[in-house]
């Protein structure tokens, strides 16, 4: 098979699914396992959401450890492997519970991800992929599979996905004109964001799948609320909020993402409930407390959506930019609470720390990085959003 099929379903197809037995225990409920030599999927089914965290290096072909914060487990969970993974191990380490991936050879993972509960499925799914060393990424293609609808949208949102053909993204440089945001030896936050979010329009244009929109395109200062309008009456698909850090003495460096945070899920709920730009008011009701349950609805599937997007974010700039050691965080950030766009707003670097600095002023690293945003962009959509059961698991 050729590289530029690796990530198809047809491989999937060649080797029935294994599954552990029905034993999971606290919060993981089941394992399964899905492909062959060329390419491998483990999938967790969870009772709730998680954010993993790669332990190991990514350069052990032998092994990998992902730490499951937040995620209970009563009873240690052990299974044989399928195609690249010879087995797998889940248990609690120092009270901290992991998931110890062995491989046959030379493996690595190529990607992971989220899929939240969806078309009849009440679990969430951890999902990995593996393929071989060596393997060339840049040729991978993710695997296609069914869009499944998995919550009610407003009526003008369905409108607009059965007409329009390309996926809505809006860009936010932070900050702009009045509003310098964080300064640098010689660099201003907004200077940075901008050229940063004109480079990811760039690369998002080129493929044709996408209309961008930026929230600005010169040094002029937009208020929050109107960042967030913008995106909502444009019925976006996704927002990425492109940012600068800042703090300390200036010795600490990385990037960083974040999502909503529960406090902020709840301040934006209140403002959902009022009529104006931020109701969902095609959905809305006459009985208050059935509005707030569509929003709790819609709010709990964005929320997901982000997460997964952020995750892949992480992912795939961290071959080319330093992260911080916690760099999946959340926030009631303004940016962040249209209850119905999933969002993010990703900390490029640290402008006050002399090796971000240039690295965020640097035209090259620059394209790099948001070529490889744009690359989480597509895996996105091509699996994240597509909320199906992938080819040869149940």
């Amino acid at each position: 098979m050729g590289i530029a099929g690796v990530m198809s379903l047809a491989a999937f197809t060649a080797q029935p699914a294994s599954a552990a037995p029905d034993t999971g225990t606290g919060d993981v409920v089941k394992v399964r396992l899905g492909g062959d030599a060329t390419q491998t999927r483990i999938v967790i089914e969870l009772e709730k959401s998680v954010a993993g965290q790669l332990v190991t290096r990514d350069t052990d072909l032998s092994k990998q450890v992902i730490a499951l914060p937040d995620i209970d487990l009563d009873g240690t969970m052990t299974g044989a492997g399928q195609g690249l993974i010879r087995d797998w191990r889940i248990d609690s380490v120092a009270g901290s519970v992991r998931l110890k991936l062995n491989f046959k050879s030379g493996a690595k993972i190529y990607r992971r991800f989220l899929l939240p509960p969806a078309d009849g499925i009440s679990v969430y799914r951890y999902v990995i992929d593996v393929i071989p060393e060596g393997t060339d990424t840049s040729l991978v293609k993710p695997a296609v599979v069914p869009v499944v609808a998995t919550t009610a949208q407003p009526r003008t949102q369905q409108a607009a996905v059965k007409t329009r053909a390309k996926k809505v993204i809006v860009i936010d440089a932070g900050h702009g004109g009045k509003d310098p945001g964080a300064l640098g030896g010689n660099t201003f936050e907004k200077d940075v964001n901008l050229a940063a979010a004109r480079a990811l329009r760039e690369k998002l244009e080129k493929t044709g799948r996408y209309t961008v929109i930026m929230t600005r395109d010169t040094d002029s200062f937009v208020d929050l609320p109107a960042r967030v309008r913008i995106a909502r009456s444009a019925n976006a698909d996704l927002f990425i909020s492109l940012h600068s850090d800042a703090g300390g003495n200036g010795s600490t460096s990385g990037a960083s993402i974040y999502t909503l945070s529960d406090s902020g899920t709840e301040r934006a709920a209140k403002k959902a409930l009022v009529k104006g730009d931020w109701s969902l008011a095609d959905n809305s009701s006459s009985d208050a407390m059935v509005n707030r349950i569509l929003i709790d609805l819609t709010q709990r599937a964005t929320k997901n959506r982000s997460a997964t997007f952020a995750q892949l974010v992480m992912d795939n700039i961290s071959d080319s930019t330093p992260l911080l050691k916690t760099n999946l965080r959340q926030a009631g950030l303004f940016v962040l609470l249209a209850p119905d766009v999933p969002a993010v707003l990703l900390e490029m670097g640290f402008v006050n720390n002399a090796r971000d600095e240039a690295m965020l002023n640097d035209s090259r690293h620059r394209a790099v990085m948001m070529g490889q945003v744009a690359n989480a962009i597509d895996q996105y959509f091509a699996n994240s959003v597509q909320y199906a059961s992938f080819a040869g698991l149940n």
